[in-house]
């Protein structure tokens, strides 16, 4: 029987709270849980999730099996595809939740004029010194296309959002917008991987300072141009 046709027996849990001291690390798909039942599938995407970081952080993700996450977690293949129809899926559970947590940082700093634009860039990279180990085969040299691609979309989103709502000249002006945001969202994913690789003594606060200083500058340039 393929993965495929196994996965679509089930109807998946999908990813539930667990919380760690930035909140909650995944997003809670299924609303009329109870209690028992919530911790229960925690405890199981606990162990899954644990099992796909240390084995990203031995190979790389492209090359991992959903057999080896599961044999690693110590469940079985009913149990993987009760949750997650594939390795994509649960991979995509963490930057669902990175999402969450960067909107957030958006959303308070637009309080303060100071550091309004970019400013989900400081808890990036802080989210990303802590995971040092998982970003760097994720991200860095030994990162597979699909893994690059999908932080690529997390972080044009943000810078997006960003630029529409911070530099009101920009919003109506689609073409003359996206070519910032991918600019700016372009320099910061190349920044990251440089960091990652060849650049580990500097701290999150240093490298975020390095960016903000070419992409805000940058930015509030193409506004003025407009």
């Amino acid at each position: 029987m393929s993965a495929t046709h196994q996965a679509g027996q089930y109807k998946r849990a999908g990813c539930v709270p667990n919380r760690t001291r930035h909140g909650t690390l995944f997003a809670n798909r299924r609303q009329a849980m109870t209690r028992s039942e919530d911790r229960r599938i925690q405890r199981t995407q606990q162990l899954l999730r644990t099992s796909l970081l240390e084995l990203v952080k031995e190979k790389g993700f492209e090359a991992l099996s959903v057999q080896e996450i599961i044999d690693r977690a110590n469940v079985g293949r009913t149990t993987f595809y009760a949750h997650f129809s594939n390795k994509e899926e649960l991979l995509m559970c963490g930057f669902d939740e990175l999402r969450v947590l960067l909107k957030q940082r958006q959303r308070e700093a637009r309080t303060r004029q100071d550091e309004r634009l970019f400013a989900f860039s400081r808890e990036m990279f802080e989210h990303v010194s802590e995971h040092r180990d998982v970003f760097r085969a994720m991200v860095g040299k030994r990162s597979g296309a699909a893994v690059q691609r999908r932080l690529q979309e997390l972080l044009i989103e943000l810078v997006r959002e960003d630029v529409k709502l911070a530099l009101p000249a920009l919003r109506a002006m689609p073409a003359q917008r996206e070519p910032v945001v991918r600019f700016v969202a372009g320099a910061f994913f190349g920044l990251l991987g440089w960091w990652l690789d060849d650049k580990p003594h500097l701290t999150a606060a240093e490298i975020d300072r390095r960016f903000r200083q070419l992409a805000v500058p940058a930015t509030n340039a193409a506004a003025q141009a407009a």
